[in-house]
């Protein structure tokens, strides 16, 4: 038997549909316009294997600065599974982001394999399904806009200070694709009190991030946002365990528990501010 040759290199951008074709298959349900913007965070944060030419196994391991990166799209075909082409990848990933702290969102099957790489466990993500039932896109709040009517420099330091690092071409990205719906919410001082994004996937919506100051603040993106969800369409947020309010948010709408990950961290943490933290942004880019 000829033995076969397995090689890892960069994803090109018009190659980005093979991983995210992948997390489709795996039941992820990415965003129809992802691609623009997992790129725009960092063009060199995309790794495939390739088994004699043909691709056979994917990680994402995009840097946001000096300081953090995070681990995701980590996906091997199901055929070409125990063959340890997933460890390559994932040791070749390991090796690129150095020293950075780095964080993931490891589904359970996976979990034990991270702690054994150094992870550990700061909270669980759990994704709520919800059904919309407004199908409309009027507000009826006057402190909510769309953030295109905030300076972009007040959002990005907004967006900084809840995530964890700079992500600025990312975000430029993200609030524009196209179906995307992106709100703010203003202060009694008129600055920025929180923002949310809804965006169409493979299947109805995602809101993610959904950042705010307080629970009240929280809840009106949150009617806000949907309010843009058609009639008996699904939306899914992504929410941390380790924030009550967002968790009972999701529970009065009548959202449903769907599955669960593990946010977990290697050399170090970022302490997140996780009562601010109403929904992630994606758990594949953190």
């Amino acid at each position: 038997m000829t033995e076969k040759n397995y090689t890892i290199r960069r994803l090109r951008r018009d190659e980005l549909d093979f991983p995210i074709g992948l997390a489709a298959a795996e039941g992820w349900n990415p965003g129809k316009h992802d691609a623009d913007s997992f790129y725009a965070a960092d063009p060199d944060g995309f790794l495939v294997g390739e088994l004699d030419g043909e691709p056979v196994s994917t990680i994402s391991a995009v840097r946001y600065g000096k300081n953090f990166a995070f681990l995701g799209l980590y996906i091997v075909k199901p055929e070409q599974r125990g063959y340890g082409y997933g460890l390559k990848i994932w040791q070749e990933a390991c090796r690129f982001l150095g020293g950075r702290i780095v964080g993931l969102d490891g589904v359970p099957a996976q979990q034990d394999n991270y702690r054994k790489s150094g992870f550990t466990l700061e909270y669980r993500h759990i994704r709520f399904q919800g059904t919309g039932d407004a199908g409309s896109s009027v507000l009826d709040d006057a402190s909510i806009a769309p953030v295109s009517e905030f300076p972009f420099a007040e959002l990005a330091a907004y967006d900084r200070s809840l995530f964890g690092a700079t992500r600025e071409n990312f975000l430029g990205s993200w609030i524009t694709r196209p179906g995307t719906v992106s709100l703010g919410i203003r202060g009694k001082d008129g600055k920025l009190n929180g923002f949310g994004v809804l965006r169409p996937c493979r299947n109805g919506y995602k809101i993610g991030p959904l950042f705010a100051e307080t629970p009240e603040s929280a809840e009106r993106l949150f009617r806000a946002l949907i309010r843009h969800v058609p009639a008996g369409k699904s939306f899914f947020l992504d929410v941390p365990e380790k924030n009550p309010a967002a968790r009972k948010m999701a529970e009065t709408r009548n959202m449903r528990p769907m599955f669960e990950t593990a946010r977990m961290y290697a050399n170090g943490n970022l302490n997140l501010p996780t009562a601010r933290i109403f929904g992630t942004t994606t758990l594949e880019l953190g």
